[in-house]
C-alpha cells in the first residue's frame, strides 16, 4: 500500500513538471497505449492478409477488404433488412426477459417458499444449453422471428432472474431490523429497503443477460432463419465470402460493446455488494 502511494505521488510530481505533450501522454497513457496496440494489430493483419497476401483470402481476410465489403453492403442496402430482423429479435426477446425476470426474481427472493418452488427449475434450465432446445422451439413456433425471440428470451431470462434473486437475498439485515423497529409494513420495507438494495444486482444481471441475448440472436439465426445477421454470416461462410463474415461478426461485437457500455454506465451508479437476508414466510 505504501509503495502504491509513493508511486502515485511520484506520478503526480512527474505530471506537474512535464511538458505539455508529455503531460498529455501521462494523463492518457492507458488510452494511448490501447489505441496504439489496436492500430499495430490492424497493421500487422493488413500486412499479412493484403499487402503480402501470406494467407489465402478465403481463409483470412484483411481490414481493408472488410471495410470495402461493409461499405458495399451498406451502400447497396442489402444489410438493412438483416439489421432490422436481428434488432427486432433482440428487442422483443430481451425486453420480454426484463419484464418477466425482474418481478419473478424479486418475488422469489422475498418469499422463501416461492424460492423453494422455482429454484429447481432455475438450476435445471439455466444449466441446459439453449442450442439443445432449438429443435423443440422450431417445432413449436416455426423458423420465423418468434423462434429467435424465444432463444433470446431464454438466454437473457436466467442471468437477470438469478442476479435479481441474489440481490434480494443479500439485503443488509440491519436495514430490515431498523425498518421493523419503526413499524414499517412489508410493502414499505420492500419499496424503501429491498428494491433499492437490489438495483445493483439487477443492473449486473441486465449486462450479463444482454451478452446471452446477443449470442441467442446469432445462434438462432445460424440454425433456422431466412434473414438476420446470423443468417448473413451463415450464407457468407457457406459461399466462402470471408469479408462478409467478418462484417457480421464486427456488427454483433460493436452492438454488444455499445449496449453493454450503456448498461454499465447505469450500473456504476449503485453499490455492488450487500450482506445477506434469509427471506420471509
Amino acid at each position: 500500500m505504501a509503495d502504491e502511494t509513493k508511486e502515485e505521488v511520484l506520478l503526480d510530481i512527474s505530471v506537474k513538471d512535464a511538458s505539455g505533450l508529455y503531460k498529455f501522454y501521462l494523463n492518457n497513457e492507458r488510452l494511448i497505449i490501447g489505441v496504439v496496440g489496436v492500430f499495430l494489430f490492424l497493421f500487422i493483419w493488413e500486412y499479412v492478409g493484403a499487402i503480402k497476401e501470406l494467407v489465402n483470402p478465403i481463409f483470412m481476410s484483411a481490414p481493408s477488404r472488410i471495410i470495402k465489403a461493409g461499405y458495399a453492403m451498406f451502400a447497396s442496402g442489402e444489410i438493412y433488412n438483416d439489421l432490422r430482423v436481428s434488432g427486432l429479435e433482440l428487442a422483443y426477446g430481451f425486453g420480454l426477459a426484463i419484464v418477466t425476470a425482474i418481478p419473478l426474481g424479486l418475488a422469489a427472493g422475498w418469499y422463501r417458499r416461492l424460492n423453494y418452488a422455482v429454484d429447481p427449475f432455475l438450476d435445471a434450465l439455466n444449466a441446459t444449453p439453449r442450442v439443445a432446445l432449438l429443435p423443440l422451439i422450431i417445432i413449436w413456433v416455426g423458423i420465423g422471428i418468434m423462434s429467435k425471440v424465444v432463444i433470446v428470451y431464454l438466454g437473457a431470462f436466467f442471468p437477470i432472474i438469478i442476479n435479481t434473486l441474489a440481490g434480494v437475498r443479500t439485503t443488509d439485515v440491519r436495514l430490515l431490523k431498523a425498518a421493523r423497529s419503526f413499524k414499517s409494513n412489508d410493502a414499505q420495507i420492500f419499496k424503501t429497503v429491498i428494491l433499492p438494495s437490489t438495483v445493483p444486482f439487477i443492473m449486473s444481471g441486465l449486462r450479463q443477460g444482454l451478452g446471452r441475448a446477443l449470442v441467442g440472436v446469432v445462434v438462432g439465426e445460424l440454425y433456422a432463419a431466412t434473414a438476420g445477421i446470423g443468417f448473413m454470416i451463415t450464407v457468407a461462410g457457406a459461399t466462402f465470402q470471408t469479408d462478409k463474415v467478418f462484417v457480421g461478426v464486427i456488427i454483433v461485437a460493436a452492438a454488444g460493446v455499445a449496449l453493454t457500455k450503456i448498461i454499465a454506465a447505469f450500473e456504476r451508479r449503485f453499490d455492488k455488494w450487500r450482506p445477506g437476508f434469509e427471506g420471509v414466510q
